[in-house]
């Protein structure tokens, strides 16, 4: 079968069109049987590789085949948007499938569709075949870098690498081989001398974006997998950065051996960066204007009366001559003698590409590839353990917890100072009947006011979020492991911002001095502080902006405090909604309740402002004006304060996972709901695996 790269071509150097007696086709699609078995044929072992490495190497290539695929959109209330119509292509081991067009056309949502990545609001129709046949891109067999870098900013190069690997690579792999992994791929990606850089952002200089874009190729490619998705992998690069960065994707197979199948949508390459292209995809409003060798892509469009300028980029012209937007005529030959509207260039193109040999040797060699027996290089590979990843995750989370001013550091410095200004306003209450109201007042500012500015943190773990998502998607660990990992990592610190300013506030105010009556007092605040904290993880994952995120979070708090039985006494809240169930679902009311108790139990005060009088006991005053429940001890108040932190939590992971279930459900849902005569194919993200498919049969 013929194929429509030559087996073992080099990447073009030179795009000017030399006279030839042969045509396009017979210059460029020659048959090739070992470029057709790349997909079965195993490959020999690479040396200076131990042993763990060995065990998991790619053997076998991955072929992605792709037919009659369409991608609608809804839009308004009825409406729907063709993005993609009727695409048909394949992927090659070996081989950099680059993806163009201008912006709008389709590359993202190409690309998306293949590794299984549509959003909820799309639908997808058309065969996408896997070695063949239809089946999940399992973990470790295919990888997805996103057009973002999103790092933890506060790690250095070297340990977001040997991070990811301890939570990618399996328990069978020693600490030592996954150091060696995580450093060799440092090395592959040439970011050896900035290995002790920390990745840097905001307020923060740290490494420049090309190397940001190889550290991100670098934690998706420890697994060595043979199918690799990009991402505009040189969007927001200079022209050097971008040949860098793309050259060292095009050539990791020679630096680790492994016959990858590798496909990045493209917005402008330069010229040195297109020469890198084994094949490329051109795509305009959707639809296919060129599939085929990259070197033949000008000569494609000469033939139709579109040649390329003298000293042009070949990508500035092609993108340039279908590129509608502006809605200029473009020249028919390069005198300029003839001008067209774009649209009709367009169709020229895309009527002709149809109607080519070209057109029909790829819908050939979809049909060979397809035919081809399903190879062990897509089965899922093993993670490291779960305690390992909590592990990784809690020793990561930690590092970045204490590196990052914003997390708890400067929180813990406007504690200290709230803390000052209470004690000092506060100072000396003694046991006059108007310390009531003093202590009270204290004690509510203390589990309301300070705990309230937990949310000040927010955009710190809307980061970590983000994070976590990509990590999430690509399957690397499971929400329980992070929801560990950032629980265990952020108590020493809650711990630290609990007992510093809670020392300041407790004692000058002349509050009860027993050590058990100090230790209760830190504990509720230390509860407090996690369970907003808990609350606003919840918030994060429901409202991912950060600035919607605070004020949802400010809100949910405010009306929490308004309900918890201090600014309204309990008996005077109106019943619906306020007294049922806000007044039960408020923690605020466990830990008032908790510090009254604490407070005003063992305590008098005298009933006038003269002492010598008739004395009120601390047990009436929690009854009569402060309507507490006095049924049950403190204790049990503090343990429901503990117990609400981790119903939040769990509340986190159960959102998350709710997501994950309802997303294929919904579009299973709208994608039945489409064309009824065509074969429903959607891929998601599972709890464990990056990308799962869902088959749809229409009636």
């Amino acid at each position: 079968m013929a194929s429509l790269l030559p087996s073992k071509s080099p990447a073009p150097r030179d795009y000017e069109i030399k006279p030839t007696s042969r045509p396009i086709l017979q210059q460029t699609v020659e048959a090739t049987t070992p470029e057709i078995e790349a997909c079965s044929a195993p490959k020999g072992s690479k040396g200076g590789e131990t042993s763990g490495w060995n065990d998991e190497r790619e053997e076998m290539g991955i072929c992605l085949t792709w037919k009659d695929v369409w991608v609608t959109a809804s839009v308004e209330k009825n409406g729907s948007k063709s993005i993609l119509q009727g695409l048909t292509g394949y992927a090659k081991p070996g081989q950099l499938l680059a993806i163009m067009g201008p912006s709008g056309c389709g590359k993202s949502t190409l690309l998306d569709a293949l590794a299984g990545r549509l959003s909820s609001n799309t639908r997808q129709t058309g065969e996408i075949l896997i070695n063949g046949k239809k089946q999940a891109l399992a973990y470790g067999a295919s990888a997805y870098v996103t057009q973002d870098d999103t790092l933890l900013t506060t790690l250095t190069v070297g340990e977001a690498v040997h991070y990811s690997a301890q939570l990618q690579l399996p328990d069978t792999m020693s600490k030592k081989e996954k150091k060696e992994r995580a450093e060799f791929t440092i090395r592959e990606m040439g970011l050896q001398d900035a290995i002790n850089t920390r990745i840097g952002g905001w307020g923060v200089k740290g490494i420049s974006g090309g190397q940001k874009r190889r550290v991100s190729i670098c934690i998706e490619i420890l697994t060595r997998p043979g199918l690799l998705f990009l991402d505009e992998p040189t969007s927001g690069l200079d022209s050097a950065a971008s040949y860098y960065v793309m050259k060292t994707i095009a050539t990791l197979d020679k630096r680790d051996d492994i016959h990858r199948t590798v496909i990045a949508s493209i917005h402008q390459p330069s010229s040195e960066v297109f020469q890198l292209f084994h094949n490329l995809c051109l795509l305009s409003s959707g639809r296919t204007v060129y599939f085929g060798p990259a070197s033949a892509a000008s000569e494609f469009f000469a033939s139709n009366g579109f040649p390329c300028p003298p000293l042009m980029n070949p990508s500035d012209h092609l993108l340039k001559t279908i590129n509608k937007d502006f809605d200029q005529d473009i020249e028919l030959n390069l005198g300029g003698t003839e001008r067209i509207p774009t649209e009709e260039a367009i169709r020229i193109l895309v009527n002709s590409y149809k109607s080519s040999e070209m057109n029909q040797e790829v819908q050939k060699e979809v049909a060979v590839l397809s035919e081809k027996d399903p190879s062990s290089t897509n089965k899922k590979r093993r993670h490291a353990g779960f305690l390992n990843q909590c592990f990784a995750l809690t020793k990561r989370s930690s590092i970045n917890m204490h590196r990052d001013l914003g997390y708890y550091w400067l929180r813990l410095v406007i504690y200290v100072a709230l803390a000052i200004s209470l004690a000092t306003i506060f100072y000396d209450l003694g046991t006059s009947y108007r310390s009531i109201q003093d202590r009270g007042s204290f004690l509510v500012f203390v589990s309301s006011f300070i705990t309230f500015m937990t949310i000040g943190g927010f955009p710190s773990f809307v980061e970590d979020m983000k994070v976590f998502e990509r990590e999430r998607l690509n399957g690397h660990y499971g929400v329980t492991a992070f929801v560990i990992g950032n629980t265990f990592s952020a108590i020493p610190y809650l711990l630290l911002v609990s007992l510093i300013p809670g020392a300041i506030a407790y004692y000058l105010p002349g509050l009860q001095k027993d050590f058990e009556h100090f230790v209760y007092f830190i504990c509720v605040l230390f509860a407090c502080l996690m369970l907003v904290e808990s609350l606003m993880m919840i918030v994060a994952s429901i409202v991912p902006n950060f600035l919607m995120g605070i004020i949802t979070g400010a809100g949910i708090q405010g009306m929490m405090i308004l309900s918890g039985g201090f600014f309204r006494l309990p008996n005077d809240l109106p019943r619906p909604f306020w007294r049922y169930p806000m007044f039960y679902v408020a923690f605020h009311r466990y830990a008032y309740q908790g510090l009254f108790k604490n407070e005003f139990v063992g305590l008098r005060f005298p009933t006038n402002n003269v002492d010598g009088g008739t004395y009120i006991t601390g047990e009436e005053i929690i009854r009569g004006t402060w309507q507490v429940n006095m049924s049950y001890s403190k204790w049990v108040d503090l343990g429901i304060l503990l117990g609400m932190i981790i119903l939040y939590r769990v509340l986190f992971l159960v959102n998350i996972k709710i997501t994950e279930k309802l997303k294929p459900i919904v579009v299973s849902f709208m994608s039945s709901s489409g064309s009824p005569k065509r074969t429903i194919r959607i891929m998601q993200n599972p709890k464990a695996t990056p990308l799962q498919e869902v088959q749809v049969m229409n009636s």
